[in-house]
């Protein structure tokens, strides 16, 4: 990956549905080697789709909540029962393995406080091996980018 691949990437992640003529313009290559770098960043499996960006409040799920997981145990059984139920839920949006006094971080959107109860006590409750469940609220959102900074060079 070198710097034009870089700038592609990065323009991708700012707009989706840029025309490959466009794209080529802000990268500063003719469409014909633009193509064939987006198509061998996406054989490569480095670009894996395309998403539109839904407004989370308007679609109709404004609470976020970050939750995190403490389990009893670690065994392998433990830890592959948990991830392939959490993964089952589709208000998780995200689930990250921690490192630090938690196990896992779920990052949860939902309709209301009362549908974030009913989640908790039917679905996450449920899978077995839990130690802990503690939620924060998220009030409001500073920042959310899709963006991702540039990698330093190599040393």
């Amino acid at each position: 990956m070198d710097a034009t691949d870089l700038r592609i990437i990065r323009e991708l992640q700012a707009d989706g549905r840029l025309s490959n003529q466009d794209l080529a313009d802000r990268v500063r290559l003719s469409p014909s080697p633009c193509l064939r770098r987006v198509r061998r960043l996406e054989e490569s499996g480095l670009i894996r789709g395309y998403t539109a960006m839904v407004d989370q409040v308007a679609y109709g799920l404004p609470i976020t909540v970050f939750v995190r997981i403490r389990l009893e145990r670690h065994t392998a059984e433990a830890v592959a029962v948990f991830e392939e139920r959490i993964g089952r839920i589709e208000h998780v949006q995200d689930c990250y393995l921690m490192a630090g006094s938690s196990d896992y971080l779920l990052r949860v959107v939902i309709e209301s406080l009362e549908a974030y109860e009913l989640l908790v006590r039917n679905r996450i409750h449920a899978i077995p091996g839990i130690a802990s469940i503690e939620s924060s609220f998220a009030f409001g959102s500073v920042k959310q980018s899709r963006t991702y900074p540039r990698p330093a060079p190599p040393r």
